[in-house]
């Protein structure tokens, strides 16, 4: 008998419970993991070209320290692959502790490097190898944290609960750069020689309390029921490739947005704003900290969106925008009032922020449960290696070779477009997530799922079929 049936409260009960903690636990969890990531991101921007590439002039130290940035998201879909089998084959909880104690150790541990003057060329060959792992270990988590919260969602809710992940993101990210404003106020030697490191040494306490939360979870339904029914994918990466190629494809061109926004907004347009003079670190990190705060606020309601209306209709009505409000930010920024900037930034948080949250759900809905974590992992993983990435990197490089913040513009617009087009692709690829069918957001009928774990059936409609 299943844990669902021993409650004595009942099954529906009892779901209904695990599936609030399997919410909150993926918010949590996702929260420590991009704490630590975008701490790297702000690092890579504030400080990291001084102390690990002291030899290089300041612009090309800080697209040297992108360059390392980098190297986080290369190791993404290796990530994605590896507990993504993991997560199929043995389970997502597994999966997802092991995620979050390589992200904690390893951001704990750059907070512990020797710099430059102190090892030499050996400080950025460690900062490359930690950032390594990572990678790895940021690549695992977020399409489990999905999936894990997507499967424990009431009937009709997917998209819903896919979101309470996603809320991760912009929390991590707030705390993060809150504690990087905080330590910003120090003296520029204190900065340099010792305040950096807080911000990762900060990460063993997060640590802690991912991990009490996201033990208390029980494995997703639909996992159990793979396990019982011995269906699990013998070699999920393996299959994905076979018979979903084209969804991994249009799922790399639907997030890209999605995950590159953040990292045009709080990684390459702080460097530039600080380098060019517009502002100082500290205030456009409180800048950084007001768009934070908005895109906490308003990314939930892109998923009420989806729910409510087709998904197409609320793609485009979140995506569009994106492409004035984003040219409009940087512009403004570039007049050097900090008031404009903040409109800026703010207005130009809404439409991806929204989409975001969505994009989980989409994502999810998109493969069959026995491949599901491989799938949405390698899809997401993918596209934030290839433009996420890349962004604050491309963005330095265009900038240093035109001088003129024109080029990222453009670089920013193109990334929307591919955006666009990718999703409504990959919607248009099966009636299950088409108009006819109204939001989608259900990870299928009453009538495909068993009476004990609410899950999906092998009936139940996916994209690749």
């Amino acid at each position: 008998m299943s844990g669902l049936q021993k409650t004595e409260s009942g099954p529906a009960q009892f779901r209904q419970k695990m599936a609030r903690k399997a919410g909150w636990a993926s918010f949590a969890g996702t929260t420590v993991e991009w704490y630590d990531f975008y701490a790297y991101g702000t690092a890579s921007a504030l400080v990291f070209g001084k102390i690990f590439f002291p030899a290089q002039d300041q612009a090309v130290g800080t697209l040297a320290a992108f360059a390392t940035f980098w190297v986080g998201f290369l190791a993404r879909p290796l990530g994605g692959i590896i507990f993504g089998h993991i997560g199929d084959r043995l389970g997502r909880k597994k999966a997802l502790v092991t995620t979050l104690l390589m992200m904690g150790i390893c951001t704990t541990a750059v907070g512990l490097l020797p710099t430059y003057a102190q090892v030499g060329g050996w400080a950025a060959v460690l900062l490359v190898a930690l950032r390594l792992i990572q990678g790895i270990a940021m690549g695992g988590e977020w399409g489990g944290a999905v999936v894990l919260a997507a499967e424990h969602a009431p009937k009709g809710k997917g998209i819903l609960y896919g979101a309470f992940a996603q809320q991760g993101s912009p929390m991590g990210n707030l705390l993060s750069t809150l504690v990087w404003l905080m330590v910003a106020q120090l003296p520029d030697d204190a900065f340099i020689t010792w305040g950096w490191r807080i911000p990762f040494l900060l990460s063993a306490a997060l640590v802690a309390i991912g991990l009490f939360v996201r033990l208390s979870i029980e494995e997703s339904p639909a996992m159990q029921a793979l396990m019982e029914t011995k269906t699990v994918a013998k070699a999920p990466l393996t299959e994905v490739l076979k018979s979903s190629k084209g969804i991994v494809a249009l799922g790399i061109g639907a997030c890209v947005i999605g995950v590159s926004a953040t990292y045009f907004k709080g990684t390459f347009a702080l460097a530039w704003a600080v380098d060019e003079g517009l502002f100082s670190r500290t205030s456009f990190l409180s800048i950084v900290t007001i768009s934070l705060v908005v895109q906490f606020i308003v990314q939930p309601f892109g998923a009420v969106i989806a729910s409510k209306l087709t998904l197409r209709k609320a793609v485009l009505l979140m995506l569009v925008p994106e492409l004035l409000v984003l040219p409009l930010m940087f512009m403004l920024i570039g007049t050097g009032d900090y008031t404009l900037a903040v409109i800026g930034m703010a207005v130009a948080t809404i439409p991806h922020s929204m989409y975001y949250a969505a994009m989980a759900g989409i994502l999810a809905k998109s493969f069959p449960p026995n491949i599901r974590y491989t799938g949405i992992s390698l899809s997401y993983q993918l596209s934030s290696t290839v433009f996420a990435g890349t962004a604050p990197m491309m963005g330095q490089y265009l900038l240093n070779a035109t001088g003129s913040i024109l080029a990222v513009i453009v670089l920013a617009i193109v990334h929307v477009v591919i955006t666009i087009a990718s999703v409504l692709g990959l919607l248009s690829r099966s009636r299950s997530l088409g108009a006819d069918y109204g939001s989608a957001d259900s990870f299928g009928t009453e009538s495909e799922r068993t009476p004990a774990t609410g899950i999906e059936s092998d009936r139940t409609p996916s994209l690749q079929r």
